[in-house]
């Protein structure tokens, strides 16, 4: 790729944003009702290739009840108010109603309060009751601490996510998280990232992940490239790793391990703009922000915007538009790609000729100038 240079002293190749891209019909169309949009990872094969982001302003057990009904997965972030509060309802409502300039200092203090072990087994027991498939979240500084209780309580899918996640963290201050070891012990499938580079996600595949996420999660919400200057435009990071995930199918004899987009995923256009740079699913967090169903009440917010020393993210209104199966299946009553996200990547696939998701990030892609 073009080294562009920036200075005397530094050159830097060229990045794409997904709203850089667009995507080329083929020679062919397709009637939408015939195109599968259904992906699978492990065991577990699932109707929409929609990962929830795992924040609380998003994910409850009552909701990630309903999205795995509705056909996708939801992980439960076992750092957030649920694993901390019996019922953490009204606490949910307050973080709804917060002044915005009292915002970060209230969450600061109300997720201060420790995470409840026997918390954890009971979230995850609510779920799997459900008969839905049952996914759930820490960070890797917790995984280590937590991990035994999660595989216990019988969830399906582990997921480890970070701002930055890597497979060779190094620390003078406390033994790391070997993930390749922690891994191979588990008999769960285990999501790890974020990461957005091809070396740091081949390096990722190589622990024996069975899915690695691409970006650094928050996307609206997210000031990480405000605060510490780290950003990686999502159409180049998802087509890095995509090629990563090519060379270790190569590279270990057949093994495929799923990519997953997290991070700046707000409409239909980017979900599938997001596939077709090679993602098999998507994780998103704004759009169903916006769900009647949501605990957030139209407030969307991660746990970088609560962290103790150094918050990089912020709670943002966005409102309600409609329910959870609306914005997911529609039907939509606007017209800005917020809502029926899986009926516009349907047809988006249909209309550039494609029948499924691994067809489909075949097709096309030009850069196009940003219209606003």
């Amino acid at each position: 790729m073009t080294q562009v240079e920036i200075g005397r002293g530094k050159t830097g190749r060229r990045a794409y944003a997904l709203d850089e891209i667009g995507l080329v019909p083929s020679r062919r169309t397709r009637d939408p009702e015939e195109v599968s949009i259904a992906w699978q990872i492990d065991a577990y094969r699932f109707e929409l290739p929609v990962v929830v982001a795992p924040m609380d302003s998003v994910v409850s057990p009552d909701t990630a009840i309903a999205i795995g009904k509705l056909g996708g997965l939801a992980p439960l972030d076992l750092e957030g108010l649920w694993t901390r509060y019996e019922d953490p309802r009204p606490l949910l409502e307050e973080c709804a109603a917060l002044d915005t300039e009292a915002a970060t200092r209230r969450l600061q203090e109300i997720y201060a309060a420790p995470i409840k072990e026997e918390l954890i087994g009971r979230r995850i027991q609510e779920i799997r009751d459900a008969g839905v498939t049952t996914a759930v979240r820490l960070s890797p500084q917790r995984t280590v601490q937590f991990h035994k209780t999660v595989i216990d309580a019988g969830v399906d899918i582990f997921v480890i996510r970070g701002t930055t996640v890597s497979a060779e963290h190094v620390s003078s201050k406390a033994e790391p998280l070997n993930l390749k070891q922690f891994i191979y012990e588990l008999d769960v499938p285990v999501i790890v990232g974020g990461c957005a580079t091809y070396t740091a996600a081949l390096h990722l595949m190589r622990t024996g992940a069975a899915g690695v996420l691409v970006g650094f999660g928050g996307g609206a919400s997210h000031t990480t490239r405000n605060v510490l200057g780290v950003a990686v435009p999502m159409a180049t990071a998802i087509s890095d790793v995509a090629a990563a995930r090519r060379d270790y199918l190569d590279e270990s004899g057949g093994r495929y391990v799923h990519v997953i987009a997290d991070g700046g995923m707000g409409t239909s256009g980017d979900i599938a703009k997001a596939i077709a740079c090679g993602a098999d699913a998507v994780m998103v967090g704004s759009p169903l922000a916006r769900a009647t169903e949501a605990p957030g009440h139209g407030f969307h917010w991660g746990s970088e915007a609560h962290h103790p020393d150094l918050p990089r993210g912020r709670r943002v209104q966005f409102g309600t538009v409609g329910t959870l199966e609306q914005i997911l299946h529609g039907p939509s009553s606007v017209a800005d790609g917020s809502m029926n996200l899986m009926g516009a990547l349907k047809r988006t696939m249909a209309s550039t000729g494609y029948s499924d998701i691994k067809e489909f990030q075949r097709v096309e892609v030009v850069v196009a100038p940003v219209q606003r």
